[in-house]
């Protein structure tokens, strides 16, 4: 089953958010657009490559409307305590990454690798209705490319038809 074309599933989790443990929900996104990124484990080597893209690219994500919200199974004091790790993170982490530790967030989206209780690399794109435009999941290996997150998005804002590799400003295809 896809959630793709689908209202994105309501949701309400703590987070860490410059170091502080707020709760956010769906319901604080609601007619804006939103990136959500899952990544299995805080501590880990791939993870953090990801997390510091996102990062970097949150104001271009910004400039297109759209909020990154990172997301994994570990809890807001451990993004906390790891993401104060100036060597792991020269950039501080500003946008919100929930600690889901009970699952429902990573269950809901269908990113949960049940039998390790980690979340796979799921990345999910929501529009400003409220309904998901995007869904994509990699096995706890291989990291993505939030580049071409924004890419997506930036096409699937644009109205139009976007061929392979279309990048914002170029022609549409058709």
């Amino acid at each position: 089953m896809t959630l793709v074309g689908q209202a994105a599933p309501e949701w309400s989790a703590q987070a860490c958010v410059n170091g502080e443990d707020q709760t956010i929900s769906s319901s604080d996104y609601a007619g804006k657009w939103y990136v959500m990124y899952w990544y299995p484990l805080d501590f880990t080597f791939v993870c953090p490559t990801e997390i510091c893209s996102f990062q970097e690219l949150a104001g271009d994500f910004a400039d297109d409307g759209a909020s990154v919200i990172g997301v994994s199974t570990d809890s807001f004091f451990s993004h906390k305590a790891w993401f104060a790790d100036r060597e792991i993170f020269p950039q501080e982490i500003t946008h919100p990454v929930i600690g889901d530790t009970n699952h429902a967030v990573s269950r809901a989206f269908g990113v949960l690798k049940e039998d390790m209780g980690v979340a796979f690399r799921g990345t999910v794109i929501v529009d400003n209705e409220g309904i998901v435009r995007s869904l994509s999941v990699n096995d706890l290996s291989a990291g993505r490319s939030p580049r071409e997150v924004l890419r997506t998005l930036q096409a699937l804002q644009s109205g139009g038809l976007c061929g392979a590799d279309w990048s914002k400003g170029d022609d549409f295809v058709g």
